[in-house]
């Protein structure tokens, strides 16, 4: 009888551990959705409340609904390159010296050479040059995953490097294989970037999609991981919603052309069917995270990298659009999903930035960060509704004119106060803190400042107002990109 105990308790033991290692004790999955150009506003669960009823996205409607809804995320930078670098490193895009969109080899400048100089004979100040590639000693969220035991996997767009061979081609020295990720697939997937000139395209019937080669390779990831003892990270990097809007469609543009009557624009109608085709295939990316019963361990993060393109996005309440450090060019919609973890329903106001999800996700993975030089902070306390984030100033940094070279006034002269949303935008930088944000203009040192809180428009400078306050923001913004080695404009 003492040994049939002895071997009963052993049995219970081993029975015990294997049920803690397979269950509760692994790491959850980690699915983050990227979206390109993906306004505030755009997205149903958000503009509805905002006056944008013409836009249809269920998909991502449901998800918010099932987890938390942030109403004040940010993207690190106002425009692509920048924000995804961020987004990969946890550092902001003034520390890691990248703040535009990366080109081609050929566009690598010395900042006093004559081609350089020659762009900006007209503006005051020369802007650095660019920065073509997240630097491979930057240690990416793959990287911090892998040695958390995370498989890695990305899908679709990179462009924190060179362009190689083509327009957003994959650089073979300095692409997601060389910082940390075990699986990639380069595809345009069904976005327009991928079609071939010259080619007939099917019709669809109304309520069918062309198949979608970026979601495939994204569900293909999840089949292979799915009884994988380890569990994975998948970054699904879409290229919808950026322009050209070429939706091949009709039954779909049609259906917004009908809902939207005549005042509004062919443009914004089209963006429309662009934005719940997204929805779509985010849609059948949800459905294989249940089909394969991941859903209940997978971490789910969906935002975009920057603000809605100014011809068509649904930008408003907010001012400005991409390319502008007003809230229109960098607050985005985000929502995390992690059953058991977040409660379904829930929304957090609290300020917060891209740089934040690799913190996060080191946290959840049950790493510790040990890297001082990271610009964000973990969110995991935001999932428990009776914790609170550790108030922190934001910050951002654009020493840059847009649009580029000569065309910048003339572009300029053509905007009228009714339509600043696509005026130009001149070399500056910003902070939040708390409910208050400072704007700084590198042409004449000017300031702005705003209470979100009272002023989601950034409509009413307050700088005459409380010029205390406005002089201590400006000094904690220039501090830190001092701090942080940032590259400001030189004046000729």
């Amino acid at each position: 009888m003492k040994t049939l105990r002895i071997v009963l308790t052993t049995a219970i033991l081993i029975a015990f551990v294997r049920c803690d290692f397979e269950g509760d004790s692994r790491s959850p999955n980690i699915l983050l959705i990227y979206v390109d150009d993906l306004g505030y506003s755009d997205l149903s669960c958000y503009g509805s409340a905002f006056g944008n009823d013409l836009t249809e996205t269920p998909n991502i409607d449901r998800l918010a609904a099932e987890g938390m809804k942030f109403t004040d995320a940010y993207a690190a930078a106002p425009l692509c390159s920048p924000s995804r670098a961020a987004l990969l490193s946890g550092k902001s895009p003034a520390r890691l010296n990248f703040e535009f969109v990366t080109k081609y080899e050929r566009d690598q400048y010395a900042w006093d050479s004559p081609e350089w100089k020659s762009r900006f004979e007209e503006m005051p100040l020369i802007p650095p040059p660019y920065t073509l590639a997240l630097p491979l000693e930057e240690e990416t969220l793959a990287e911090v995953l892998n040695q958390q035991g995370y498989n890695t996997g990305i899908v679709g767009k990179w462009h924190v490097a060179p362009h190689y061979k083509r327009y957003k081609g994959w650089s073979p020295t300095l692409g997601p294989r060389q910082q940390g990720f075990d699986w990639a697939a380069e595809t345009f997937g069904s976005h327009p970037y991928g079609y071939v000139k010259g080619k007939d395209f099917p019709e669809y019937k109304v309520g069918e999609f062309p198949i979608d080669s970026l979601t495939e390779n994204a569900i293909r990831f999840l089949n292979e991981n799915s009884e994988s003892p380890d569990p994975f990270f998948l970054y699904v990097s879409h290229y919808y919603v950026h322009t050209p809007l070429s939706n091949r469609l009709e039954w779909l543009i049609d259906k917004y052309r009908q809902k939207a009557g005549n005042d509004v624009s062919e443009a914004r109608i089209k963006y429309a069917a662009f934005v719940e085709t997204m929805d779509h295939y985010v849609g059948q990316l949800l459905d294989a995270l249940d089909d394969l019963e991941l859903r209940e361990n997978t971490l789910v993060v969906f935002t975009s990298d920057n603000g809605g393109h100014p011809d068509h996005a649904f930008n408003r309440p907010l001012r400005g659009s991409k390319w502008h450090l007003y809230e229109g060019g960098i607050r985005i919609p985000m929502m995390v999903r992690w059953p058991g973890h977040v409660e379904p329903g829930t929304i957090s106001t609290d300020p917060v930035i891209q740089t934040d999800l690799l913190p996060t996700f080191l946290e959840v993975a049950g790493g510790k960060n040990q890297n001082d030089e990271l610009d964000g902070k973990s969110l995991v306390p935001l999932f428990d509704q009776d914790s609170d984030l550790e108030a922190r100033p934001l910050f951002w940094h654009f020493p840059y004119y847009h649009p580029e070279g000569p065309s910048f006034y003339e572009a300029s002269e053509q905007v009228g106060v009714e339509d600043e949303q696509k005026a130009r935008t001149l070399p500056q930088s910003a902070i939040r803190k708390g409910k208050h944000k400072l704007l700084y203009f590198y042409e004449d040192e000017r300031v702005e400042l705003y209470n979100l809180e009272d002023d989601i428009q950034e409509s009413n400078s307050l700088t005459m107002d409380k010029p205390d306050l406005a002089i201590s923001l400006k000094n904690e913004l220039l501090t830190y990109l001092k701090t942080v080695n940032a590259r400001l404009p030189i004046r000729k």
